[in-house]
């Protein structure tokens, strides 16, 4: 017959699986050339065997046909190859095992390769060590590297270049293989452990005795007997007489494993008898529950009624392989449909277990055990003996001896065995289900974690959840979170603490924010379900380091949400410190995400805890306001704007608990109750709350009883009084004229600080009421300002009305309300506050700090000129100069039409005014209409008007109008039409120059000169018509540069470098180009002014407003 593979040196595939061998036959050795061993040997001792010699001369024999080994037979059906490796496939050759070496690895076992073919495995022992080193090294015989062998081995190679600083060669090797995560050991597809690393897989390598492996051919109900038949028999083992000793060994390893097998079976069997006699106490103990009809249907009971028991594994099985015993255990088999609805301890109340009739036996190879009735099947009326009739059923193809065959061949029967069962098969599953779908698993997860008897599984199967996804997306978050509070509902606080909190805790640090999130989002969800000690310790510490230590904005909004459900639930006075310092840090975080998470929830949270400590009156506003007061102390050469911003928005987001906490405490507050028709609260009673928890009606209970408590607190301001209300009273004589003090220190010309202490007090006087507003806060504020027309020569009386107190008050307190008495209020004041400043000669900074943040809002700007014409018309010149001024400030924000209608008229009218001063005070406001404004007949009329200053003989020895006009120029020049400033702007500036030529007044000249020089500085990057140029613009230079000839040498080189390099430009234009204009943005300025205008580009964006900013000088 045709060679049996291994005389050839090749393998042929065959099935082997673990057990004793039947039948073994230790194969022949061979000398690597195809030529047995024992041929060679036989024949060099003169003992030749013909019918090898015959087999070995015929060259047929040893052929292959199209790439297939010869199929088995013949002497020697072993296989060749050791006994460690498992490795499938048709051709190759299995690996020499050895125990911790990435030979003896068996990846493919765990893998889900579809090509493997037939599993080889055999005892170490039949293949002498030689022969297997031979075949291993054997160039010819190399199989090939498999896919996921080939992944394994790259994550190992990537590893060791990373530990051994290859970093660069390490990026190549990721790079070639781009379809692999080397960060993830999980994606290389194996279901195993990470193997060690290379270097101790290399140290360790062969170093260790391999154990030898039982192999036997699949077969079902295997019996002692049978074992014993199978044990090999001298006669099989073919006697070398040169090696006594093998033979010797060969057979005490032999028996040695076939002892081991049979004690093995006997184990099995001992096991399986102790599973049914625990099935039987069961039985027995839940007798008198059990149901006496097949039929019957044993609903579970509630779940409030079920005792709270650990499941353990009793082993209650159906397995397919003790079918033969059946007779022998029917009554064993036998099962209350109660015993099962006892030991489910957490199924639904509506859950119901409906027992199986067992009619069609024929069809069903088991029924549901929880019948009482066991199951029974017909048997043949044949004499067959039980050994014949086993041997028949081998036939049967089961397999039943890997780990999947067994979980196949055995039917949990009761709640316990199913969850065992899961827990074992989902760690199986879950690395072979796409990424996308894994959340489809989690329902399953958290039943088998939930129901699990043994805590290492269900710490396993709880960390399976954490690592499912490996970046999980918000909606897969939020279905793991979901899940998480359901297995905490499920399983009580203990339960929660032992094993949800370490998954959170391992994952804290995790590199994908993803995971991170998950974890802060965790801790909040969780923080119901903790026990109260455990919320804050260690869950608080958990949220505390993260929110230092994390540096993704999501993560730390995350940590912050969560912080505020913890505060909704802790209750250990001891941890208000604690929180108030993550209170601050929260709000102090660079992130504005964080900070809005803070004021929406963490802080109205922490707010109300500190209420029910009462430390809210007493901690946590003083404190806040004793902070602002040292930041105000120490920032005398500079605030720091940003912490001030921090803990004024701090303040505001308490005024809602603030409001709350004065009604909880009023006198009324008992006989509040919801009794009859309840008034509605309008819509615009409080401001908009940044969030529900900062709703007063979600802070009281219910918005009824909000209305309720309203209507009294309203009436109780009206016609009561304040006495014994200690809370009001607190706000109206401690916390009133705190913040009144504070902010007379604020810099009246910090916008952004106004601003704030604006909206502060706005929302504290809407939420406070009107009632609170008029009889309470605004007598304060006019104590201190002391509006009065004796002061107004008083230095001491008015110092105040210079400092922020009056932007603050008009714009903070005055415009809460806007009925017509409420705007008259606000009309009187700032005139009153426009006159005093202006008699009394002071600064108008503050009058101007309300007119900037009253015309952001155009539902001012009416009002705001009915306080300049009351200036325009004042008797006064002082007043009508600074009415003036003030135009300038609103002509920005003031539409087109009103300029028309009001401005304008108003400004001409000051502009023929009998003082000097006062039409002198109107150019500014003129230079920003013709910036602003775009209508060509309102253009003209300012033009005219400038005009007559300039041209109009009185005013030619004006050395203020002028500087006024050439600073006006200066600033709106390169932002005005391009006409205006062609035709009245540069031909004037020219004017201007030639004229402060003559000027005798060194001081006067000097002063008029650098004006120009920083209005032409300006206006050089402009746009200049090659005559305007030759005609004006180099003419004007000149002449400037013969005043700083004299005055100031320092720009008298930067104008001599200007106009060369104008000069040049000119006739380089001229020659290419004689007819036309020109740009010479660039060329008229000198290397200095250029690199300054290039780096003040540099610093700003490209938005019009800021590149119109970068052609003006400061002033």
């Amino acid at each position: 017959g045709p060679a049996p593979a291994h005389w050839t040196g090749k393998t042929r595939p065959m099935t082997a699986t673990r057990g004793p061998t039947r039948n073994p036959r230790p194969p022949p050795t061979t000398d690597g050339q195809g030529t047995p061993s024992l041929h060679t040997e036989l024949l060099e001792s003169g003992r030749e065997l013909p019918r090898l010699r015959d087999f070995f001369s015929n060259p047929g024999n040893f052929e292959r046909q199209s790439g297939t080994p010869p199929a088995g037979g013949g002497l020697g059906g072993g296989v060749l190859g050791g006994a460690g490796g498992r490795e499938p496939g048709s051709g190759q050759l299995n690996r020499a095992g050895s125990i911790s070496t990435l030979d003896s690895l068996d990846f493919a076992r765990y893998s889900d390769d579809g090509n493997r073919e037939a599993d080889e495995r055999v005892a170490e022992n039949e293949v002498p060590l030689q022969e297997r080193k031979n075949y291993k090294s054997s160039p010819e015989i190399q199989e090939p590297i498999r896919p996921l062998e080939k992944r394994a081995l790259n994550f190992l190679v990537n590893e060791f270049l990373l530990k051994n600083s290859y970093k660069l060669t390490s990026i190549t090797f990721s790079d070639e293989n781009h379809d692999q995560d080397f960060e993830l050991w999980d994606d290389v597809g194996l279901n195993i452990p990470k193997p060690p690393d290379l270097l101790q897989l290399y140290r360790d390598f062969g170093n260790h005795h391999v154990t030898t492996r039982d192999v036997v051919d699949v077969s079902v109900g295997v019996d002692d007997d049978e074992l014993e038949a199978a044990t090999p028999i001298l006669g099989t083992v073919p006697v070398f007489e040169t090696t006594p000793q093998s033979i010797e060994q060969c057979l005490i390893v032999q028996k040695l494993e076939d002892q081991i097998s049979v004690l093995n079976n006997e184990k099995w069997s001992l096991m399986e008898q102790i599973q049914r006699l625990e099935s039987e106490i069961d039985f027995l103990k839940n007798e008198n529950f059990a149901v006496s009809t097949v039929y019957g249907v044993a609903p579970h009971p509630p779940l409030e009624q079920v005792p709270h028991t650990v499941s353990e594994d009793n082993g209650r099985y159906l397995d397919i392989k003790s079918s033969e015993n059946d007779s022998k255990h029917e009554n064993t088999e036998e099962k209350s449909l109660s015993s099962s609805a006892e030991h489910d301890t957490r199924t639904s109340k509506d859950d119901t277990l409906n027992s199986v009739p067992c009619k069609d036996t024929e069809k069903m190879s088991s029924c549901a055990p929880s019948a009482k009735t066991a199951v029974h099947f017909d048997k043949p009326n044949r004499k067959l003996s039980p050994a014949f009739h086993q041997a028949l059923l081998s036939f049967c193809r089961m397999s039943a001896d890997s780990r999947l065959g067994s979980e196949v061949s055995r039917i949990a029967d009761s709640e316990k065995s199913v969850m065992l069962m899961l827990g074992r098969c989902l760690p199986h599953i879950v690395p072979n289900v796409l990424l996308a779908k894994r959340e489809e698993l989690i329902p399953l997860i958290l039943c088998t974690a939930c129901l699990h008897p043994e805590p290492k599984e269900r710490d396993q199967l709880l960390h399976i959840l954490f690592n499912l996804i490996k970046r999980p997306d918000d909606e897969q978050r939020q279905m793991i979170l979901t899940g998480c509070v359901a297995f905490a509902r499920h399983v009580g606080p203990t339960r929660v603490e032992a094993e949800l909190l370490p998954q959170c805790w391992e994952q804290i640090n995790h590199k994908y924010p993803e995971r991170r999130l998950l974890v802060a989002e965790s801790c909040g969800a969780l923080a119901p379900y903790l026990p109260k000690e455990i919320r804050s310790s260690l869950v608080l510490s958990m949220l505390q380091q993260m929110l230092m230590e994390d540096k993704a904005d999501l993560v730390r909004e995350a940590v912050i949400k969560s912080l505020g459900i913890i505060m909704g639930y802790i209750d250990d006075p001891d941890k208000y410190q604690q929180g108030f310092e993550l209170l601050l840090s929260a709000l102090g975080d660079p992130s504005e995400r964080v900070v809005s998470a803070t004021h929406q929830v963490f802080l109205p949270a922490y707010a109300a805890w500190t209420t029910e400590l009462g430390n809210l009156q007493f901690h946590l506003i003083p404190t806040l306001l004793s902070k602002i007061e040292k930041l105000l102390r120490e920032g005398e050469h500079g605030l720091d704007e940003h912490k001030l911003h921090m803990y004024l928005s701090a303040l505001q987001s308490l005024i809602p608990s603030l409001f709350a906490l004065v009604l909880q405490n009023a006198p009324f507050t008992s006989k509040a109750k919801l009794q009859g028709e309840v008034p509605q609260i309008e819509v615009t009673r409080f401001p908009r709350p940044a969030s529900p928890l900062q709703d007063v009606a979600v802070i009281i209970g219910s918005r009824e009883q909000l209305a309720v408590l309203l209507q009294l607190y309203n009436h109780q301001l009206e016609h009561e009084g304040t006495t014994g209300w200690e809370t009001l009273l607190w706000v109206v004589n401690q916390l009133l004229p705190q913040l009144i003090e504070i902010v007379g220190k604020i810099n009246v010309a910090s916008t952004a600080c106004v601003h704030e202490f604006s909206r502060f007090f706005w929302r504290l006087c809407r939420t406070f009421g009107k009632i609170f507003t008029n009889t309470k806060v605004k007598p304060q504020f006019q104590e201190i300002l002391r509006l009065s027309e004796e002061n107004i020569d008083s230095t001491a009386g008015n110092g105040v009305l210079t400092k922020a107190t009056v932007p603050i008050y008009a714009t903070g307190v005055l415009t809460c309300y806007i009925q017509e008495e409420d705007r008259k209020l606000l009309v009187g004041f700032l005139e009153d506050v426009m006159t005093m400043l202006s008699l009394s000669h002071a600064p108008l900074d503050s009058l101007k700090a309300s007119f900037v943040e009253l015309g952001a809002n155009p539902a001012y700007h009416e009002l705001l000129l009915t306080v300049l014409w009351y200036g325009v018309v004042h008797t006064s010149a002082l007043v009508r100069c600074t009415a003036a001024r003030m135009f300038e400030l609103l002509v920005k924000g003031v539409h087109e039409t009103l300029v028309a209608q009001r401005v304008v008229p108003a400004l001409i009218t000051l502009s023929s005014d009998p003082e000097i001063s006062v039409r002198i005070a109107t150019i500014p406001a003129f230079g920003t209409i013709m910036e602003t404004v775009t209508q060509r007949e309102l253009l003209e009329r300012v033009k005219m008007q400038l005009a007559s200053f300039l041209e109009d003989p009185q005013y030619q020895d004006q050395h203020s109008l002028h500087t006024e006009i050439i600073k006006t120029f200066g600033r709106v020049g390169p932002n005005a039409e391009p006409r205006f400033r062609d035709e009245f702007v540069i031909p004037h500036l020219h004017k201007l120059a030639l004229v402060n030529n003559q000027q005798s007044v060194d001081s006067k000249r000097l002063d008029i000169a650098t004006h120009l020089f920083e209005a032409y500085s300006a206006l050089s990057c402009c746009f200049i018509s090659e005559d305007l140029m030759i005609n004006h613009f180099l003419p004007g230079l000149k002449c400037l540069r013969i005043d700083m000839e004299h005055l100031s040498p320092e720009h008298e080189v930067i104008l001599s470098s200007m106009i060369k390099e104008c000069e040049q430009k000119v006739e380089n234009k001229t020659v290419q180009e004689p007819q036309g204009s020109m740009s010479i943005a660039a060329s008229l300025v000198s290397e200095d002014t250029k690199t300054k205008f290039l780096n003040k580009m540099g610093q700003l964006t490209t938005s019009g407003a800021m590149l119109a900013n970068v052609f003006q000088r400061k002033k």
